[in-house]
């Protein structure tokens, strides 16, 4: 319009400023704006953010722990030397039956030379020479410990099931015995390992009468004896305790005139001897203490030899850990992925009946044998279980072995695998 003029408007003054106007805004003129410098607008998100933080630790802190843990302070793990120094002879074990099984915690050899394993699944099943794998009888549980009596039925130590007796009946039918489930009015929590005498007596383990086997690393960060060493009788049907107060009782032998038997304390990284005949009958000591590795399973070739298995080498921060209960109560509310790790390393130890170890085979590197939960030797091999691995494995005794000096050396005529003997 002609003859119209513009007129700015008027700087607006705090007393003018409209009600809806931003409050962090110091002015509005000709589209710019500048804010008001505010301090406790830039902080107040910390605080809350603190207290939410401090929130979540106090109620992950006072969170009930499934544990109650003791202290523990472990001896310095002794050093992998002399006859335990680390070799690489585990890497020319055999696996068997790849990829078709999972965790044979233990394996037997009966009197064919067939193998049998106890699986994750609860099944019990026989390895066939033609490469398959035959399910005998599912127990249901969680079958460890196996061993054959000299009737050839195969004894079962089942961590849910208790002890068991499997056999076929005269029409060829698997059947299956519940031995024994408790003692002294304490129920089996986790049957673990067992070997038979010659009067046909059962020796076995119940590695923690608090902690079963879905919780066995509860046991380990608890550091209390919960283990039992037991003897069943078939003649009279009785359970007995032999030795409590055991720290993850676990493998069992017995010596080679059957005159004690040891039982691994798996978390105490020793292995315990009692007495069963002689002057010291009914009384326990140290067999070997201190082991360089974690003893699982323990067998005997009843010449004088010890098998040990080592489920892995000692773990520094696991050890670090077990004097410290308060850490141990927090660590296992946590995934179980931020717990220590076992590092993959298979060994297995050789001892003669004084305690004295004579070899070791290794797989440092655990590229073929990450682990060895048990050994059994037959017919100049080492069978190895595992716990959750796909295969079972054996390994040739080398000639030059202590072990393998006898008639039942790989170097003898009859230590040669027959048919039964070849790997699946």
């Amino acid at each position: 319009m002609a003859g119209a003029t513009r007129r700015r408007a008027p700087a607006l003054s705090n007393t003018q400023r409209p009600a809806d106007l931003p409050a962090d805004l110091d002015f509005i003129d000709m589209g710019h704006s500048v804010k008001r410098t505010d301090p406790f607008h830039r902080t107040s998100r910390l605080p809350v953010t603190l207290i939410l933080s401090a929130v979540a630790v106090g109620t992950f802190l006072l969170w009930p722990s499934s544990i109650d843990p003791a202290a523990w302070t472990p001896p310095a793990a002794p050093a992998l030397a002399g006859p335990t120094a680390p070799n690489q002879a585990l890497e020319r074990a055999e696996r068997m039956a790849q990829g078709d099984i999972v965790g044979p915690e233990d394996l037997a050899v009966d009197a064919s030379g067939r193998i049998w394993g106890g699986l994750v699944d609860g099944r019990i099943v026989r390895f066939l020479p033609d490469g398959d794998i035959e399910t005998v009888y599912d127990t249901g549980g969680r079958p460890l410990g196996l061993h054959f009596d000299a009737e050839g039925r195969l004894l079962i130590a089942d961590a849910s099931a208790g002890l068991l007796r499997l056999y076929e009946g005269p029409d060829a039918a698997t059947r299956v015995e519940t031995l024994t489930t408790e003692a002294d009015g304490v129920p089996f929590r986790f049957t673990d390992d067992l070997d038979i005498a010659s009067d046909g007596k059962i020796y076995f383990s119940d590695a923690s009468h608090r902690w079963d086997h879905h919780h066995y690393l509860h046991d380990l960060l608890e550091a209390k004896p919960h283990g039992r060493l037991l003897v069943y009788d078939p003649a009279d049907g009785t359970t007995r305790v032999l030795l409590e107060d055991l720290y993850f009782a676990n493998g069992i032998a017995l010596s080679q005139n059957e005159d004690f038997v040891l039982v691994n304390e798996t978390y105490r990284y020793r292995i315990t001897r009692y007495w069963l005949d002689g002057p010291e009958a009914g009384t326990s000591d140290v067999f070997i203490d201190n082991l360089p590795c974690i003893p699982d399973g323990v067998s005997a070739n009843r010449r004088g030899t010890f098998w040990v298995a080592c489920f892995t080498v000692r773990n520094e921060r696991a050890d670090k850990l077990q004097p410290r209960p308060f850490m141990k109560k927090q660590l296992v509310k946590l995934p179980r992925a931020l717990w220590p790790q076992p590092e993959p390393h298979g060994v297995v130890l050789q001892l003669d009946e004084s305690a004295a170890i004579i070899a070791s085979f290794h797989d440092p590197g655990g590229e073929v044998i990450p682990e060895v939960t048990s050994v059994e030797e037959h017919n100049g091999w080492l069978y190895l279980g595992n716990l959750k691995r796909e295969f079972a494995a054996r390994f040739r005794l080398p000639a030059q072995s202590p072990a393998a000096s006898d008639s039942d050396s790989p170097d003898s005529p009859s230590s040669e695998p027959d048919s039964s003997d070849s790997v699946p």
